[in-house]
């Protein structure tokens, strides 16, 4: 269930409460309920241009912001997340790639996203490209993420949300392997559960062989356009497919969201009265206090 954003009577025209809204943003807010352990995400769809890593990058600084502790490991060779997050990522430079080939510890490469407190990222390079090939001689190859975040000290995060590639290769298996969660995003869009099937065919099978504890935890429906009946039409859909799982803060388009990488940011600071920006916000406090009210007491 979404928590509603307090309303504030003086904020009584669309300007003022977008302003209202940037204010508490940049000023982070009252902290959130944090998991009891670390919880670990993969953020998987092998259809691009569903909005994975942006959802990646604007749930982790949404969380960042209000008090919780995040990683996001950037696992997609385009390495958008790091340029989201203005990380360096150029080729050469210790990445998720040395951490998977190499056997690197996670620790080594993981850097401070300048900005937050308390927000980190284990970057990717153009290297990560090659990945898929070099990993296939080596042994134990779907679980080399696995084996790199099961030896890091995860106590020191709240989340660990890890962005994959558009595809189902090995990195894909990999971070499959590597997290018990796995969150969706889904695009309001004709053909948006093309393909789900194989993804969800691919988590049983890594659930079955892999990794027992792999489930679909959340299931967040993204570039939701309110003008037209079909992107209403394909929520319901969703929703009466996968029910609980799926949040009730849907994603909207928005320019803003799409602009806000280029800048090196992420839409909550690029402008954290948009749209887009609220809508990641209240996603972010959805699945914050819905894991508190599963936890038990």
């Amino acid at each position: 269930m979404a928590i509603p954003l307090v309303p504030d009577a003086s904020a009584d025209t669309p300007i003022a409460r977008a302003a209202q809204a940037a204010m508490i943003a940049r000023a982070g807010g009252e902290p959130w309920p944090r998991p009891r352990s670390c919880r670990i995400l993969t953020i998987a769809n092998q259809k691009g241009g569903v909005g994975k890593t942006t959802t990646a990058v604007n749930l982790a600084a949404s969380l960042a912001m209000h008090g919780s502790r995040v990683l996001v490991v950037d696992l997609d060779p385009q390495g958008n997340a790091s340029t989201a997050l203005d990380v360096e990522h150029r080729s050469g430079v210790s990445s998720i790639y040395n951490v998977l080939v190499d056997g690197v510890p996670l620790a080594d490469i993981v850097r401070k996203v300048e900005g937050y407190s308390q927000l980190h990222c284990a970057p990717a390079t153009i290297d990560l490209a090659g990945a898929e090939i070099e990993l296939v001689p080596l042994v134990a190859r779907e679980s080399r993420l696995a084996r790199a975040v099961t030896e890091y000290d995860s106590s020191s995060f709240d989340y660990i949300f890890i962005d994959c590639p558009p595809s189902l290769g090995l990195l894909t298996v990999n971070a499959l392997v590597a997290a018990p969660e796995v969150l969706i995003p889904i695009q309001c869009e004709y053909y948006a559960l093309e393909g789900l099937e194989q993804l969800l065919r691919t988590v049983d099978l890594v659930k079955s062989h892999l990794n027992p504890t792999l489930m679909v935890s959340t299931i967040l429906l993204t570039m939701f356009d309110s003008r037209t009946k079909l992107a209403s039409q394909v929520a319901e859909e969703v929703r009466s497919h996968f029910g609980e799982l799926v949040l009730d803060s849907v994603i909207p388009r928005s320019v803003r969201v799409s602009e806000a990488p280029s800048y090196g940011q992420s839409v909550m600071t690029y402008d954290p009265g948009s749209s887009g920006a609220l809508a990641y916000l209240e996603a972010a406090r959805e699945m914050a206090f819905k894991d508190a009210a599963a936890s038990p007491a």
